[in-house]
């Protein structure tokens, strides 16, 4: 008799009928006067969600070297939907209490929850051509609502020792693995979503432009980035902006976007040492764009942009797959939106799966809820 898996979706399941009632409820967290918008990440806290954003109030699009680009924080009510409030976190030669900025764009924010009453805040600034890139926290105190008006320069561990988290560092220590990219003075981001696994907090680090990727630990003062791992062949594609997660067996595995081709995924036994990048039959079309690997409640939410274009724009088709083991995946959602639908991310919190997305040509970040989990 020929076993057949039963399906994680109800019977006669419409993936994009399913994202089409996605899409009519999500709302706009960038503000008016936000001419570019893009790569969103949040945290969800009690009856708020804290987004955080690039953004600019010059033109529509991101580029590195334009200084005019800061950082942003959204904060979301939950129950109402509505934007109560909206804070400049980070911008080009801003002076804080302790430091000033260096001249350059604010880029790629990500954010945790370091403790019960703090929120911190992670960016890089960079100029690119002029000077190494600098990734840099701030935190956020969730009483009062405000952030402490002081910066400090995350650090990166390696073999060699801990620095200022800089590109260099980050290349210096993949090149003792044999990666032969031209190194470059920008471009190195926290790009996965911060995932726990063992009591440990993980994230993938790339970079952009050096095609270039890793995996880190956050230590337990949430301020130095230990890499663990480099996963970056074959070397001759343009393999960056990984998203990571671990199977039911312990097997590490990362999606991998390619400039110029499909996903390709990577595997690891032990999360130190990573297999050649290969291709997947159940991502068949991908384009070159963000990824997500996500795990909620058991089920692994695989999302990745098709290379279907809807009125001959990219970026407009975004799929989210689900399975229980990593391997037999079903579609939940197919987005399909004109305006684009890319760079999401994805995080539950008190039942329910919520998340960010950028749309239009990288002009404003939405939010809303996926779906219920209980």
């Amino acid at each position: 008799m020929k076993f057949v898996k039963q399906s994680l979706l109800p019977p006669g399941w419409d993936p994009k009928l399913a994202g089409d009632e996605v899409l009519k409820r999500l709302i706009t967290v960038t503000a008016s006067q936000a001419r570019g918008a893009h790569d969103a990440e949040m945290v969800l806290v009690g009856n708020y969600a804290y987004v955080v954003a690039e953004v600019n109030d010059i033109r529509s699009g991101e580029r590195a070297n334009w200084p005019f680009i800061y950082v942003a924080m959204s904060i979301v009510n939950l129950q109402t939907l509505a934007v109560e409030k909206i804070i400049s976190v980070a911008k080009s030669d801003q002076a804080f209490a302790n430091d000033v900025l260096p001249h350059g764009a604010c880029f790629v924010p990500r954010i945790i929850q370091k403790d019960e009453k703090t929120l911190r805040c992670y960016f890089a600034s960079e100029n690119p051509d002029i000077r190494q890139s600098q990734t840099w926290f701030t935190d956020f105190d969730l009483g009062s609502q405000t952030f402490d008006n002081r910066i400090y320069k995350a650090k990166i561990k390696t073999a060699d020792g801990v620095f200022d988290m800089q590109p260099q560092y980050f290349y210096a220590d993949a090149a003792k693995y044999g990666f032969k990219k031209e190194a470059k003075d920008y471009g190195m981001y926290l790009f996965d979503s911060f995932k726990v696994f063992d009591g440990k907090t993980y994230i993938a680090i790339n970079n952009y432009v050096g095609r270039q990727n890793g995996l880190a630990i956050l230590n337990k003062a949430f301020d130095t980035f230990e890499i663990i791992a480099h996963f970056n062949e074959p070397q001759e594609l343009q393999l960056c902006e990984p998203a990571i997660n671990r199977l039911p067996d312990g097997t590490w595995m990362a999606i991998i976007r390619q400039n110029g081709g499909n996903y390709m995924f990577s595997t690891s036994h032990d999360g130190l040492t990573w297999t050649r990048g290969e291709y997947k039959d159940f991502v068949p079309n991908g384009e070159n764009s963000k990824p997500t690997f996500d795990k909620f409640n058991g089920v692994y939410y695989l999302g990745w942009q098709e290379s279907t274009h809807i009125n001959g724009k990219g970026r407009t088709v975004f799929n989210v797959d689900i399975s229980q083991d990593g391997k037999n995946w079903e579609r939940k959602y197919r987005f399909e939106a004109p305006q684009s639908f890319q760079y999401p991310t994805f995080h539950e919190h008190n039942g329910s799966i919520w998340l960010t997305v950028t749309q239009g040509s990288t002009e404003r970040i939405m939010f809303g809820k996926l779906e219920a989990t209980r």
